[in-house]
């Protein structure tokens, strides 16, 4: 059975870079009716924090992002200390005691040299006495996983055929000194011991992969299907690394963006396919396929979600924003003549609070100085309360055969008196709404 994971560090709060892909691996595991595994990476006990679990649920349920199960990783820690006893036993794990000085001056000679700058294995050449004194001196070393010297292939899902020769590659610090398991060997361990048939992930991960596929045949477990989305860049292709942090899914949330609207963008965005906004998740379901992403670099605007967003508002009956709209303050019994109204002019659900007040208070009139005599006339004509759809029609018709003015020459100065703007909803659906208006009729 088809099994996908999402696997956060509860660190800080998910981003788009994060969503894309937990969406992906989601997507996945749905279309083809499998699991999907919230797995929460908090090995790390000073960084780690409840409240960025917390959030991170939050946030996959708000987006309908829903997991069949959750497993911590801080839960399974016993099962990383078997895998890593072994590795020792097959001599694939070796504690080396290098300090990131050192470390850093042999990658400067090796760059020199012309050789690439990867670990050199120099802690194999120690003797039991010597690993006993750089203890005593310098506290646990950490572990690294000795690669083989070959070249790690696999077919990636979006990439396609990927060759990396091991050699090029440092052994990967799978435990720090003070004992902390690291992603590496964790993944592994959960990915083969959870059944997990799919990983997509950030093309950042490719080399990481590589030497994971090595480990995950040393300690005798199957490899998933490997796929490596594209990075998210600026809309200019400017990293975008560096505002990730103000493209957090609440920040998002907290702007208007709808949950529809950013699925449907995060969805196709670097896919062949265009980005249209889909009704459901059934719909984003059934049209996805990894296969049909690039590897080249993806830019993302986050203005392209605002428009996407008003489409999706455009779609929705009243039940499903009418406690929104109550919160703007309209009134029960004309909520849905509103919400008609004003679901084709708004961008996020935050403008309805200006719409209830124009209809409330009214606005100030924009009149020219050529056109007052004409709106002071047309105010004169307009018919007894209550009103309706039908007023707006009724009474344009009466101004029309008493000034003479007809088009733009009419509609626009009463539109500009009434609402204070030169555009927005069809008068004949806002004309009923404006209550200063119905209480002069």
């Amino acid at each position: 059975m088809t099994t996908t994971r999402f696997a956060p560090s509860p660190t800080g709060y998910i981003h788009v870079g994060n969503l894309r892909t937990a969406l992906m691996n989601y997507l996945i595991a749905r279309k083809a009716g499998g699991t999907f595994i919230l797995r929460i990476d908090d090995t790390d006990p000073e960084r780690s924090k409840e409240e960025y679990v917390d959030a991170i649920k939050q946030d996959m349920e708000w987006l309908g992002l829903h997991w069949d199960r959750v497993e911590r990783q801080s839960e399974r820690l016993d099962r990383y200390a078997e895998a890593a006893d072994k590795l020792r036993q097959m001599g694939r794990f070796y504690e080396a005691f290098e300090t990131p000085t050192e470390l850093d001056l042999k990658r400067k000679k090796q760059l020199n040299m012309g050789k690439p700058p990867v670990y050199d294995r120099a802690a194999l050449n120690l003797s039991d006495a010597q690993k006993e004194s750089l203890r005593a001196e310098r506290g646990n070393g950490v572990w690294r996983f000795k690669l083989d010297h070959e070249r790690i292939e696999w077919n990636d899902g979006i990439l396609g055929d990927i060759s990396i020769d091991a050699a090029s590659v440092s052994d990967p610090v799978l435990i720090r000194g003070d004992g902390q398991v690291l992603y590496t060997i964790a993944s592994v361990v959960d990915d083969t011991e959870m059944g997990v048939t799919d990983v997509v992930r950030g093309s950042d991960h490719v080399t990481n992969t590589a030497t994971q596929i090595q480990i995950i045949k040393a300690l005798g477990g199957h490899c998933p299907r490997f796929a490596h989305h594209s990075l998210l860049t600026g809309p200019q292709g400017e990293a975008l690394s560096k505002r990730l942090g103000t493209l957090a899914l609440r920040d998002l949330r907290e702007q208007g963006v709808q949950p529809m609207a950013l699925l449907s963008l995060m969805a196709r965005l670097g896919s062949s396919d265009p980005v249209e906004l889909r009704s459901d998740m059934a719909e984003l379901i059934d049209g996805f396929d990894v296969a049909r992403f690039g590897s080249a670099p993806t830019k993302f605007d986050v203005q392209d979600l605002f428009p996407l967003t008003a489409k999706h508002l455009q779609s929705l009956p009243l039940s499903d924003v009418k406690d929104a709209v109550a919160g703007a303050g309209v009134p029960a019994d004309l909520a849905e003549p509103f919400w008609a109204m004003a679901r084709e002019n708004i961008t996020t659900l935050s403008d309805l609070k200006g719409w209830w007040e124009l209809c409330r208070d009214g606005a100030e009139p924009m009149i020219a100085d050529e056109d007052s005599d004409f709106i002071a006339e047309a105010i004169a004509l307009l018919p007894e309360g209550p009103f309706d759809g039908d007023t707006w029609a009724v009474w344009t018709q009466a101004v029309k055969e008493a000034t003479g003015r007809k088009g733009k020459g009419l509609f626009m100065p009463l539109r500009k008196a009434l609402t204070g703007m030169e555009r927005g909803p069809e008068m004949a659906t806002l004309l009923p709404l404006l209550q200063v208006i119905r209480a002069r009729g």
